[in-house]
């Protein structure tokens, strides 16, 4: 879908309204949001809200209990900004959301925080061959300011580690990690991998403990040896370039709080990207039912 077809597609307020609202409530099975009742109505004047619920006596609309809850944005722009993201390979800033819906870079970013919690979904642990990989991702410390560098050294010095699972010909699983010790790397590949299943990785000494639970195999980097048979870690580290370029030439700075987030949305859109546009923004929209976020959790 291009721009055209997306604004022929939501030309005004109604029509996103009612792309939204099939999508929460499908063939019109409308129910509260509070006590889950389908005996709603709805409200003739729209005010407080469109619909209302006579169990609970709440009045709800299709954002509430939702990202969206309590926005004054309008759904047109939230719809688009949807579109927008989803469909940014290597992610969009919020100066570029902003300038793109017409909204200030502040709203912009709060909009994009709560759209990426849409793809927290988790994920069934991976069959198959899977191949597992590390990625530090930070500022590089002689690009810092004198009173922001560490110091301690160079490389990962300053980075949070990324684990990440790539099931290949499959979906990618991908986690930020406080440290990237042979304890929590080997419990990560116990809930992302299936037991029993083959695993590649490099020579990282994390992985030494892999055999005992998978049919594990690893290349050494170190030696140059990249590929050997089957045997290799390229789809995982092809995933890596996508989450550096996301950093590196769209946001500039990810902060620890909020890599998450950003980790995300690039393992959600990359684990939907075999779907149409449209598709790919119902299930982010599905994603965020029942998920809130508010201004201050994001900043305190």
């Amino acid at each position: 879908m291009n721009l055209i077809e997306l604004f022929e597609k939501f030309p005004n307020e109604q029509s996103a309204r009612q792309w939204l609202e099939d999508i929460r409530w499908p063939d019109g099975d409308r129910h509260c949001p509070f006590c889950a009742g389908k005996n709603t109505y709805h409200v003739e004047n729209e005010k407080p809200m469109p619909y209302r619920c006579p169990d609970c006596r709440k009045y709800f609309s299709v954002r509430t209990d939702m990202v969206m809850e309590r926005s004054k944005v309008s759904l047109q722009k939230w719809v688009i900004a949807i579109y927008l993201i989803s469909s940014a390979k290597k992610g969009m800033s919020s100066l570029a959301l902003g300038r793109a819906i017409g909204v200030t870079q502040k709203t912009a970013w709060f909009m994009g925080q709560r759209i990426r919690e849409g793809w927290n979904l988790g994920t069934e642990p991976l069959t198959g061959t899977c191949e597992v990989d590390e990625v530090y991702i930070g500022g590089r410390e002689k690009n810092k300011h004198g009173d922001k560098k560490l110091r301690a050294g160079r490389g990962s010095v300053g980075k949070i580690p990324v684990l990440g699972v790539k099931q290949r010909g499959g979906d990618v699983f991908a986690v930020p990690v406080a440290s990237a010790d042979k304890a929590t790397m080997t419990d990560f590949v116990l809930g992302a991998v299936a037991e029993g299943e083959t695993v590649y990785t490099d020579e990282h000494a994390g992985y030494n403990d892999l055999n005992l639970y998978f049919e594990h195999d690893f290349v050494k980097h170190g030696a140059k040896e990249y590929v050997r048979d089957d045997v290799h870690t390229n789809s995982i580290e092809s995933f890596w370039a996508i989450l550096r370029r996301a950093y590196y030439g769209t946001h500039h700075y990810m902060s620890p709080k909020h890599l998450h987030r950003y980790v995300n949305e690039c393992t959600g859109r990359q684990n939907m990207r075999g779907h149409d546009d449209l598709v790919q923004m119902a299930m982010l929209v599905k994603g965020m039912e029942g998920r809130r976020l508010t201004y201050q959790q994001l900043t305190q």
